[in-house]
């Protein structure tokens, strides 16, 4: 990451590294697609999308993409770690050569998006 401050999403992206672009794309296009009335900006310096509250967001990492998210539970984050994915309490780490799990993925993200809908 330069010393340059992003101001959107796609800055974001464009101003990390090559090879960890790919996988903050594919990021990026699945919340918007999973939740489209989301809100995409730069909160604490790293991509936030905002729906009735946050939803997800992503930083960048020395060797991989850190995926942040409230509502992974411990069932999931099982799940992810059997299909090769390190885990945090609410993140996950997706290396620039792995596959991102799609249906979990969208799945927490639906699964966000209701939560915060029932707290508005």
């Amino acid at each position: 990451m330069t010393d340059i401050k992003p101001k959107t999403v796609d800055d974001y992206i464009n101003l990390s590294p090559e090879v960890a672009r790919e996988v903050m794309t594919k990021l990026k296009n699945m919340i918007e697609e999973a939740e489209p009335k989301a809100e995409g900006g730069i909160s604490w310096n790293v991509p936030i999308y905002k729906y009735k509250g946050i939803l997800a967001g992503f930083s960048l990492a020395k060797k991989h993409v850190s995926f942040g998210i409230d509502s992974l539970t411990d069932e999931m984050r099982k799940t992810l770690e059997g299909k090769g994915f390190k885990t945090g309490k609410k993140t996950f780490q997706i290396k620039f050569d792995q596959n991102i799990p799609t249906e979990e993925l969208i799945s927490l993200i639906h699964e966000q998006a209701k939560l915060n809908e029932s707290k508005n």
